[in-house]
């Protein structure tokens, strides 16, 4: 099985082994949140402050354990693109989490009543690479040969960490809150669409709910892709073909409850869509 990070160095000091019984402890706490569909507590009083490295720790344990399941990685997202959100974490870079492949929900589809514990969504632009990234300095021009196409997507990002309570270490060790996601179905050649400039509206039931542009992510969704690919390439796990790469929210996300309905247009790229199942009701056993 390939690993979605590189390994421990060979040789680990006491202190890591102290760190890493907190790594097991975090990633079944996060785990089990997710089996139950009860959100637990906040994660990062178990690390030092801002420790993002544990934090990655958790989320490699975590996924690589969804992979013993069957489910295979295929693509990356990017969370904390938005300077606000960054501001509010105290962060001044992203972060990313891993797309897994029981994640992925058609466009129109339904998310089943009870699959996610506290669902928002946000409206992104996806990209798909027709080439490997290995360069760890990549460039915007790296990323334009390597991408294939561009899709519009809806990411519905959740939070195994009650009331969304979280820190940059706890989304981290989230899978960077992910949840599950949605690509438009009609792709588009980079050359075809200007990523800094599209504009993006999002609708809830035929209302608006969020707006933004390609400006609003990072400056640009090339240049989370280029943040993203670099960083990986630093570690050692690239970004190969074929990978889905969530670029980052163009705007502000919503709060999905059951029987809602999502709809988001970005220019140039087209419009993407998804339901939530309405909940059952109560002695309803269907």
């Amino acid at each position: 099985m390939c690993s979605l990070f590189p390994p421990f160095p060979p040789e680990v000091p006491v202190t890591a082994v102290v760190q890493s019984a907190a790594v097991a402890q975090a990633a079944k706490a996060l785990a089990e949140a997710a089996r139950t569909g009860t959100p637990c507590p906040p994660v990062r009083d178990l690390f030092a402050a801002d420790d993002v490295a544990a934090a990655y720790a958790v989320q490699r344990t975590i996924v690589e354990e969804r992979l013993t399941g069957g489910v295979r990685v295929v693509g990356r997202k990017i969370g904390l693109t938005s300077p606000a959100v960054q501001r509010q974490l105290g962060v001044d870079r992203p972060d990313f989490g891993a797309l897994l492949s029981d994640m992925a929900v058609p466009d129109g589809g339904t998310v089943p009543a009870g699959r996610l514990l506290q669902p928002k969504v946000e409206a992104e632009v996806a990209l798909v690479l027709g080439a490997d990234l290995p360069h760890a300095q990549a460039t915007v021009a790296d990323v334009i040969r390597a991408v294939d196409f561009a899709l519009p997507a809806l990411e519905i990002v959740d939070s195994r960490v009650t009331d969304w309570d979280i820190s940059l270490v706890d989304t981290v060790a989230d899978n960077a809150s992910s949840g599950l996601f949605v690509l438009g179905g009609a792709p588009v050649p980079l050359s075809a669409v200007d990523l800094r400039g599209v504009r993006m509206t999002m609708t809830r039931a035929g209302e608006k709910v969020s707006e933004g542009s390609g400006s609003d992510c990072l400056d640009g969704p090339l240049n989370a892709a280029v943040w993203l690919a670099s960083t990986l390439a630093s570690m050692g796990d690239p970004l190969r073909a074929g990978d889905i790469v969530l670029t980052g929210a163009l705007g502000p996300m919503a709060v999905a409850a059951p029987g809602d309905t999502f709809e988001a247009r970005i220019s140039g790229l087209g419009s993407v869509r998804v339901g939530f199942a309405a909940a059952p009701e109560q002695g309803d056993q269907r």
